[in-house]
C-alpha cells in the first residue's frame, strides 16, 4: 500500500514528514511513503504572522488536497492547525509530542537575562514579543520571519543579537547551536506548541487505523485540553495566550496566561480535572477567563500590533 502525504515544502515540515514516515515504517514495513509538498498563503506572505488576519495560513491548502483526495493525510505543526477543520477532515493521530519550551539564540551565546540592555530580539510570535518585553523591558524586541535556519543565521549581532524560538524545531532539524532554553513558567507556550498533527479523511477508516498506530493517548489529551480554549477565547498567532496541559495517571492540569498587546496585563488561570474529559478543562478555564477580562485585554489590539510591526 502507498500513501501519498501532502506537507509544506520547508525544511521544518519535511523533516516532521520524514520523521511520521519513520514511525509509521516501524508499524507498517510493507507500506510505501511519499511526500508531495504544498506551497501555504503563509509560505507567500512575508509580514509578521500576527498580522495577518486569516487562521490556518499554513494549513489550508494541504487539507483541500486531502479533502479533494490529491493526498491521502497530511502533517503539520499542531499549533498552526485551527480548532475547527474541513466538515470532512479529521485530527486523525497526534504522535508523542516534543519539549513544548522555547529557547533564546544569541550571537555570543549570552543568555536572554544577562544580555546587554537595548539589545535587539527577533521573534515571530506576539506571544514571545510579550513575554520577551515583560521579562527584559529594557531590550527591543522586533518581528522576524523566515525559516529557523535563516533566523539563527539574522542572530548575528548585525540585526538582531538574540532570538527567541520554539525548541521542537531545533530538535528535529537536528541543528546545532548553542540556546538557553526558557523555562514555561516565564515562557508559557502556544496552545499544540511541540506537537504534530495528522489530518485525514473522516470516511478513510483504513488510514485513520493506519495512522493510530502512532498516536501518543497523553499528547492527545494535552493538547485536547488545549485547544479547547479556542472555543472561548480568540487566540493563534495575534492574540497572546499561553497554555500548557501536563497530565499524570489520572488528571490533567492546565495552566493559561493571557496578555495584553503591550505586555502591562496579565490574566493567569491554572485548573486540573479528569483525563476522560480533557475538553471540560479547556472550556472551564476559558470562561474563567473571560468572567476576568479576557476580552478586555484584546482591546486596540490590532492597532497596537500594527504600531509595534512598524519598528
Amino acid at each position: 500500500m502507498k500513501y501519498v502525504i501532502g506537507a509544506r515544502g520547508s525544511q521544518l515540515s519535511v523533516a516532521q514528514t520524514n520523521w511520521v514516515i519513520s514511525e509509521l515504517k516501524k508499524m507498517n514495513p510493507d507500506s510505501d511513503y511519499e511526500i508531495k509538498t504544498i506551497t501555504t498563503k503563509g509560505d507567500i506572505d512575508t509580514r509578521p504572522l500576527f498580522t495577518i488576519d486569516q487562521k490556518g495560513i499554513f494549513e489550508k491548502e494541504i487539507d483541500r488536497a486531502v479533502a479533494q483526495k490529491e493526498v491521502d493525510f497530511a502533517v503539520h505543526s499542531l499549533k498552526d492547525v485551527p480548532s475547527e477543520l474541513d466538515e470532512n477532515l479529521i485530527l486523525a493521530c497526534i504522535p508523542k509530542r516534543e519539549k513544548v519550551n522555547d529557547i533564546f539564540i544569541s550571537a555570543d551565546g549570552t543568555s536572554l537575562n544577562d544580555i546587554k540592555s537595548e539589545a535587539v530580539i527577533g521573534t515571530s510570535s506576539l506571544r514571545r514579543a510579550v513575554q520577551v518585553s515583560r521579562m527584559r523591558p529594557d531590550v527591543v524586541v522586533r518581528p522576524i520571519r523566515g525559516n529557523i535556519e535563516t533566523r539563527i543565521k539574522k542572530a548575528s549581532g548585525e540585526n538582531y543579537d538574540g532570538i527567541v524560538l520554539a525548541q521542537a524545531g531545533i530538535t528535529r532539524l537536528g541543528i546545532d547551536v548553542k540556546y538557553t532554553t526558557l523555562s514555561t513558567s516565564d515562557f508559557s507556550p502556544s496552545p499544540g506548541q511541540g506537537a504534530i498533527a495528522i489530518v485525514a479523511r473522516k470516511d478513510d477508516s483504513q488510514t485513520i487505523s493506519m495512522l493510530k498506530k502512532i498516536e501518543d493517548l497523553d499528547s492527545r489529551l494535552e493538547i485536547e485540553s488545549e485547544r479547547a480554549l479556542s472555543d472561548f477565547i480568540d487566540s493563534g498567532c495575534r492574540f497572546p495566550v499561553g497554555a500548557y496541559a501536563k497530565s499524570d495517571d489520572k488528571k490533567i492540569t492546565l495552566d493559561v496566561v493571557a496578555f495584553s498587546v503591550d505586555g502591562k496585563k496579565s490574566i493567569h488561570v491554572t485548573k486540573s480535572g479528569s483525563k476522560d474529559d480533557p475538553y471540560s478543562i479547556g472550556k472551564s478555564i476559558g470562561e474563567e477567563l473571560q468572567k476576568k477580562g479576557i476580552h478586555d485585554l484584546a482591546l486596540n489590539w490590532r492597532e497596537k500590533v500594527e504600531e509595534w510591526n512598524k519598528t
